[in-house]
């Protein structure tokens, strides 16, 4: 019980620092040889996608998973025959001289997670339905009544445990948030709480039991419940002394930029926390997709400094905001800029040919030279910066420009111009923009008396390039929510050397913990010209669509696909996506079967879930519409049901 002792300092919070880097120490767990938790690295994995009755298919998928990366390989074993044939894989690998630890993934069936454990290195079951059967009714429970519902599953549950303790087999504990049972429902709701009482009830029978060799996750695809479920969990084992590692993952994120974004929206702001011992990026991908993303998020942390941002710790207990729920920071707005409005996104365009009004459909207005008129994209961005650049064209009037202060003084035209100030030079500049003026503000050095005497017209652009860039910004809000200042924000983030890729992941990161946590009315992403104005745009829209503050296309919930899927994922999501992508601000949930849908789909607006060989059951939330439609005429029937609800727009 050491490093629980050692997480008392923790005093009721989630993390051990919030403006500074620091790891939450947690327990470790033998899982084969390749232990979790404790001073040990993030560990990686993933999850197979073949039939698990095909073993030899099984067998290499699970040999590229790890060459690209996995240090454990989850396997899905639906019923007991799956199971059984998890010794076959297994021998099969050992013959081949891999000794990658396996992960049996379990959800209604009690009996296969039995004989799986006996088998394999940890077994995942989900408290939602290893003991409950889903009818989405709300039931009225007595003191009494409720306590009879945990005997029950303490009497379904133990054999398992008892099981694990026999073999040293580990186990995690997985809630998910579209799978809680009835019982969680209608004592907590779909709530961060209810997801975490979910897994706290099996926790406790596995500790009454001397059981403790567990990994606990909070998955959910909506990135805001994911973060404050995983923050209510640490604060809750902390209560009750426990300390159990992290396995951190996005549910159905998707696929392409649009998955790897919102995982890093998700899981790179619980690292930011310190929070997190292991990865799954869920991907509807080939598994061997996903580890890379995992490691290049893991990566970030290995040798990160545990540097002090400023001399005053900021105490959990004395936070001027809720870090388990979503409250978007109370600012006046400036023209469209902060308030109700939604975030806005600003990008350099400093470098580009200023002769060429082409240029700008890379941050999505499209020039037609014979009609002399832009077509707005629905991801167009709202400013853009020219330094001391000026163009020789007109820019569309609803695209906001900004420079220098120098250059804009003197422009001729100033209208839909505006200046760029430092904050130093702010109160000594004569002239000012009478309508929108942008204050630079470094997030670490800056002078809170200047601050204080910024006028109405006023936006800080808050900027950071350094390694702990999330939590000096964090650290600034802080200080502005405590002096009660409402002055709106475009948060800057800088990045020198990086590529697309990783500028995707690391921006995810960065900006996503900040708008999820409800700070920010403006984005900012500066890169090397080298990754490409459209990737800084696409990436800037999908880390507001990701963290649910700025809805710009639809959303695609999808699952990245396993043994149990009953259709191709891959390329039926690229089909529906083909015919549904213009349909802004549509939930649309893609599951392979019914473990995933509905419940993994919580936040969907329609569903499309495989229930059979060649056949599909459409949802409209939770509620089914069609059961068992031939794949032929799915599609067809879901976009029939959109255009009966009235969310259908014909493409433009």
């Amino acid at each position: 019980m050491e490093n629980v002792t050692a997480q008392k300092e923790l005093a009721g919070g989630y993390c051990n620092h919030l403006n500074q880097y620091s790891r939450f120490l947690t327990r470790e767990v033998s899982i084969g040889d390749i232990p979790m938790g404790g001073l040990n690295p993030i560990r990686i994995q993933s999850m197979t996608t073949t039939d698990t009755m095909d073993t030899i298919g099984t067998v290499e998928q699970t040999i590229r998973m790890m060459e690209s990366g996995c240090e454990y390989v989850r396997i899905t074993a639906p019923s007991m025959k799956e199971a059984e044939n998890l010794a076959n894989i297994k021998k099969e690998l050992r013959f081949r001289g891999y000794n990658v630890p396996l992960v049996a993934d379990i959800h209604f069936t009690p009996n296969a997670a039995e004989a799986a454990a006996r088998i394999v290195e940890k077994v995942r079951v989900n408290p939602g339905n290893y003991a409950d059967k889903k009818r989405f009714e709300n039931i009225e429970y007595t003191q009494q009544a409720y306590q009879a519902e945990l005997d029950r599953i303490y009497k379904k549950f133990s054999p398992l445990v008892k099981i694990c303790k026999e073999y040293g087999t580990a186990m995690r504990i997985g809630t998910n948030h579209g799978s809680l049972s009835d019982r969680i429902m209608s004592q907590y709701g779909d709530t961060p709480r209810g997801m975490v009482e979910s897994a706290m009830e099996f926790m406790r029978i596995c500790e009454d039991l001397n059981y403790y060799n567990l990994v606990i996750s909070m998955k959910a695809s909506n990135t805001q419940v994911m973060v404050q479920a995983y923050r209510l969990l640490v604060e809750t084992m902390v209560k009750e002394g426990m300390n159990y590692p992290l396995h951190l993952g996005v549910t159905e994120a998707g696929d392409g930029e649009d998955g790897r974004i919102k995982s890093a929206v998700g899981i790179g702001t619980l690292l930011e926390d310190g929070l997190g011992d292991t990865i799954r990026v869920s991907l509807t991908e080939d598994p061997e997709f996903e580890a890379p993303v995992a490691k290049a998020l893991a990566d970030r942390y290995a040798n990160r400094s545990a540097g002090v941002i400023t001399n005053e710790r900021i105490e959990i207990r004395d936070l001027p905001y809720s870090p388990y729920e979503y409250n978007r920071r109370i600012t006046k707005p400036v023209q469209h800029i902060g308030g109700h409005h939604h975030p806005v996104v600003m990008l350099d365009v400093s470098s580009k040919n200023l002769k060429d009004p082409y240029f700008l459909a890379e941050v999505g207005y499209q020039y037609s030279a014979g009609l002399d008129k832009y077509n707005m994209a629905d991801q167009a961005c709202d400013l853009v910066y020219l330094a001391d650049s000026l163009p020789s064209f007109s820019f569309p009037g609803n695209l906001r420009q900004v420079y220098n202060y120098r250059t804009w003084l003197g422009l001729k035209d100033k209208n839909n111009c505006h200046p760029l100030i430092k904050l130093e030079d702010y109160a000594t500049t004569a002239l000012k923009d009478p309508i929108l003026n942008l204050v630079s503000v470094n997030a670490r050095n800056y002078n809170k008396v200047l601050l204080a005497l910024l006028d109405e017209t006023v936006v800080l652009v808050l900027e950071t390039s350094s390694e702990s860039g999330m939590m000096e910004q964090r650290d600034f809000f802080v200080a502005l929510l405590k002096s009660e200042n409402q002055i709106p924000v475009i948060i800057k983030r800088s990045y020198a050397a990086i590529s697309a890729d990783d500028l995707q992941l690391y921006a995810a990161t960065d900006l996503g913990a900040l708008f999820t946590d409800g700070f920010g009315d403006g984005i900012w992403i500066d890169a090397p010209m080298t990754v490409g104005l459209p990737v800084m745009n696409s990436t800037s829209f999908g880390i507001l669509q990701a963290t649910r503050t700025r809805i710009s296309k639809t959303e695609y919930i999808s699952c990245p696909s396993c043994g149990r899927t009953l259709f191709d994922l891959q390329e039926t999501t690229q089909l529906i996506r083909s015919r549904t992508d213009h349909l802004k601000g549509i939930k649309i949930g893609i599951m392979g079967c019914i473990v995933n849908g509905p419940g993994e789909m919580a936040d969907a607006d329609y569903g499309y879930v495989g229930t059979g060989p060649d056949k599909i059951t459409l949802y409209r939330g939770k509620e089914v519409v069609k059961k068992n439609v031939n794949s032929a005429r799915a599609l067809d029937d879901l976009i029939d049901l959109i255009k009966e609800d009235g969310n259908w727009t014909e493409v433009k």
